[in-house]
């Protein structure tokens, strides 16, 4: 359980030294029982007082890494329940079955749909991020042939699917340098999941049959020495499951329960695709740091991405665009200029309008701090100063021989002190991005 500030306290040095950055040793105390410091800050802390703080000073929830390089993910590290009280850290990972039953040429095929699963959504590249092989042979042998072939098509991390420890020490032999996790420490077979794991270093999951036997488990092999764990309930109910992920994740950031302190899984089993999707994004809600699904369909998984992109997202910090001239089309001196503010929605709510007008043009992005128009307005982000500065730096008195720019319909009340600032004439846009093509039709001349 965790500790309180004043029993924190306790095994301070109490000399308000200060060389934490705090005023006392109490204030530094409170501090760490709230988890907004580290015990590390305090240099004079005796080995004993160390040593009994530990379990204050360590996070609530543990972050877990798999696979290495460029395609690494980390999982779990989750500091809160509610995105909006602060921010999620680490985005639940993606990870799509291949069945080590399937034809070479088929599972070939296979890992080669899952590849394509790449999309770019609102600037932003988004992607699944793992391959889960399945067992589904029972063979030791099949299934490290198809770990090396999944292997030799594709970079991104594994996850080895298998309850046979004998199958997944197999398919470590051609994998193991690329720390995949593996799939899972049950009561029949902990000794020997948990040597496998130890001696790849290849994170670990814990899968029980409730959350008693799954906090049971875990403590057994943190007791042992190894924390690279990632939990599985076990829940096959829908229901069952939503409400075994909501209490690890309170038990773990609000009661500090060591034992379930760990990321969690969660594979999908329905038969069909729709139950699937419909249940991976319950899961995904609730609170699902892995899940393994069987789709390769674009417009089953890309729901799923989408959806976890949202959740995902700092609220406190907007997605924003890099503030410059961008080129829609191949334009030259007589395109138009469109300028706009650098919240991405907007970007691309204005960007394939204008290309679907067929008329080339310059799309002039100002620095709003990633406030939409009407917003950064208000805010004083999007003002006629701001313009004409954008306008000097992109040097767009040289790029373009008629000066006229186009602005938003909604800030049409910048128009006089815009036209006074730049010397540009200053035409009304719509307000709507959906009329931006009637409108550089009609007027543009």
């Amino acid at each position: 359980m965790a500790l309180s500030g004043l029993e924190i306290y306790k095994h301070l040095p109490k000399t308000n030294c200060k060389k934490c950055g705090l005023p006392t040793c109490l204030a530094f105390a409170m501090a760490l029982a709230g988890k907004k410091t580290a015990l590390e800050k305090c240099p004079d802390i005796t080995a004993e007082g160390k040593t009994a703080l530990d379990s204050a000073s360590a996070p609530p929830m543990a972050t877990i890494e798999i696979g290495t390089g460029d395609n690494k993910v980390e999982v779990g590290g989750e500091t809160v329940l509610f995105r909006h009280e602060k921010t999620f850290f680490h985005e639940t990972s993606i990870a799509i079955s291949v069945s080590d039953s399937l034809e070479p040429d088929k599972l070939a095929g296979r890992v080669d749909e899952i590849e394509k699963l790449k999309f770019e959504r609102v600037g932003i590249q988004v992607q699944v991020n793992l391959i889960a092989v399945k067992n589904d042979s029972g063979d030791a042998g099949k299934f490290a042939a198809a770990v090396k072939e999944v292997v030799s098509k594709s970079k991104l991390p594994l996850v080895l699917m298998s309850g046979d420890a004998s199958a997944v020490e197999e398919a470590l032999k051609v994998c193991a340098e690329g720390k995949p996790l593996i799939y899972a420490a049950t009561e029949d077979n902990v000794d020997k999941m948990q040597e496998l794991a130890k001696q790849n270093k290849c994170p670990l999951v814990v899968k029980g049959k409730d959350l008693e036997s799954l906090a049971t488990l875990a403590q057994k092999i943190t007791a042992a020495g190894y924390n690279n764990l990632v939990l599985d309930p076990g829940s096959k109910e829908m229901g069952s499951r939503l409400q075994d992920f909501t209490q690890v994740r309170r038990l773990s950031l609000k009661k500090n329960y060591r034992p379930l302190g760990f990321p969690v899984i969660s594979v999908m089993e329905a038969e069909d695709s729709f139950t699937q999707v419909m249940e991976a994004a319950a899961s995904l809600v609730k609170y699902t740091d892995i899940m393994v699904i069987d789709s390769v369909k674009p417009e089953e998984v890309l729901p799923l991405i989408t959806l976890r992109q949202n959740i995902y997202t700092d609220p406190q910090k907007p997605i924003m665009m890099e503030p410059k001239l961008y080129e829609v089309g191949t334009p030259n001196e007589n395109s138009p200029v469109i300028v706009t503010t650098n919240f991405s929605l907007t970007f691309f709510t204005v960007q394939p309008e204008v290309e679907g007008s067929k008329i080339p043009a310059y799309l002039l992005i100002t620095d709003s701090d990633g406030l939409s128009v009407l917003t950064a307005w208000a805010a004083e982000k999007f003002t006629a100063e701001i313009i004409a500065d954008a306008i000097k730096k992109e040097g767009l008195d040289d790029k373009v021989s008629h000066k006229k720019i186009i602005i938003p319909g909604y800030v049409a009340v910048l128009s006089a002190k815009l036209k006074e600032k730049s010397g540009w004439e200053v035409l009304v846009g719509p307000k709507e991005a959906s009329a931006l093509p009637k409108y550089l039709k009609e007027s543009w001349k």
